[in-house]
């Protein structure tokens, strides 16, 4: 906490009285990171040229890029292994969820299933190629 201090600009006092220990620290500055993952992939979504199926594209290619972008590393697996990580997820599934069922309203995402389960389906597909 001295260090990250000392890095910060600040007395340890004030970092204390933010967070209470290195790994609060970590999960804002993880949470800050995600968060802005997250605002990017909500532009790409609002910015990408054609329907629903192209955006889903877009979306879908960028969350691979993010997503396996230093990722495999000993710090980047504990980070994704602490409780934060759940939040971001469900949001993520939801935000994928919300454009697969636009994309069913107009028919050209199927309606078989429903759009969280191929949210989910299409998460574990990414996750699963990274591997």
């Amino acid at each position: 906490m001295s260090q990250i201090a000392q890095d910060a600009g600040i007395g340890r006092a004030t970092l204390y009285k933010y967070f209470p220990d290195v790994e609060a620290v970590l999960d804002a500055w993880h949470d800050r990171h995600i968060g802005s993952h997250l605002q990017q992939l909500a532009r790409i979504k609002d910015t990408a040229a054609g329907g629903p199926w192209r955006k889903l594209e877009e979306v879908l290619g960028a969350y691979a890029l993010m997503a396996h972008s230093g990722h495999g590393s000993e710090q980047a697996v504990l980070l994704h292994a602490r409780p934060h990580v759940g939040d971001a997820e469900q949001h993520l599934n939801g935000f994928l969820a919300d454009l697969l069922a636009e994309g069913a309203n107009e028919g050209v995402i199927r309606t078989d299933t429903a759009p969280e389960a191929l949210a989910a389906y299409c998460l574990h597909a990414l996750g699963a190629a990274g591997e």
